[in-house]
């Protein structure tokens, strides 16, 4: 008798799209934060970005550095570089979020048969610089999820094929003490909505709801999905002013060694922050639209 073999998803959070209009600046705002970023990395589809990688997750700051490579989206393609010009033609922020990948290409297949987006997997490399200055190859394969739900937000997996030469301690090691992301966070009117949606791209077990929203626990950080006043008891303040009325990311939380000492970085480089239930905010307004939460280890 065959036995059918079953796709056990195994999806942490990989990492975060911000999206900036000014690359060289937000990355400047970064590393006064005290985080190490990256040098710049550019992508034949007109994007380039730097990095901030941290333990098993990385934020990927970027922008359309040449618009004049960007190409459409097609029947069954989905063009990064295009949707980012799109989202940044109305705000910055957290555009996309990104669950690590074993197969991209068995990720898209279960995505399909679950009725997701059925789109082709794509595949690129790009050229790296090391600590060192060395120049290597990295490559990935993507599996895309632009549901309709969410169409200003973004979801989809991506496959390292060598993360030996992607991640590197020297890159890890952040002054401020950073360590992984915890939390990403969406805000919508009826987070129950998206329950379904959470359920196809992970598994429904990792899915639950209560009085704020929606929790979706990762196999590394969760996501959950807030009504308005349950975002502005966690975070601070409300959602940014040029904020879609749909579903859409709004902060990141962030573990740190010493959350004393982060608050007296941030003090002493003149950064605004305020204390929420979420732990210390950097509001969105300024850290190009997505709010950035730092809790305790």
């Amino acid at each position: 008798m065959t036995r059918t073999q079953i796709y056990l998803p195994d999806r942490g959070i990989d990492h975060l799209v911000l999206a900036v209009s000014n690359l060289d600046r937000a990355a400047e705002t970064y590393e006064t934060l005290g985080f190490t970023v990256t040098p710049r990395a550019i992508h034949p589809w007109g994007t380039s970005n730097r990095l901030v990688q941290l333990q098993g997750s990385f934020l990927e700051i970027i922008e359309v550095a040449e618009p004049e490579n960007l190409f459409p989206h097609g029947p069954r393609s989905f063009s990064f570089g295009t949707y980012l010009d799109s989202y940044l033609k109305s705000r910055e922020g957290l555009a996309m979020l990104v669950f690590e990948s074993r197969d991209a290409q068995a990720d898209r297949d279960q995505f399909a048969e679950r009725g997701l987006p059925d789109l082709d997997r794509f595949d690129f490399e790009r050229q790296a610089i090391l600590p060192d200055g060395e120049k290597v190859r990295v490559a990935f394969s993507l599996a895309f999820v632009p549901p309709p739900e969410t169409p200003e937000a973004v979801f989809f997996t991506c496959q390292q094929h060598a993360p030996e030469y992607f991640w590197k301690p020297a890159y890890q090691t952040h002054a401020n003490g950073a360590q992984t992301v915890e939390e990403v966070v969406m805000i919508a009117d009826d987070p129950a909505s998206l329950s379904d949606l959470f359920g196809k791209m992970q598994v429904p077990e990792a899915v639950t709801l209560d009085a704020e929203g929606l929790t979706c626990e990762t196999m590394r950080g969760r996501v959950r999905v807030l009504t308005p006043a349950a975002y502005h008891d966690w975070y601070g303040t409300g959602a940014m002013p040029n904020s879609p009325a749909t579903p859409h990311f709004a902060a990141m939380r962030i573990s740190v060694t010493d959350l004393s000492a982060m608050e007296r970085r941030l003090t002493g480089a003149g950064i605004e922050t305020m204390w929420a239930r979420a732990g210390l905010i950097v509001p969105g307004t300024g850290l190009y639209g997505c709010a950035l939460a730092f809790a305790q280890v």
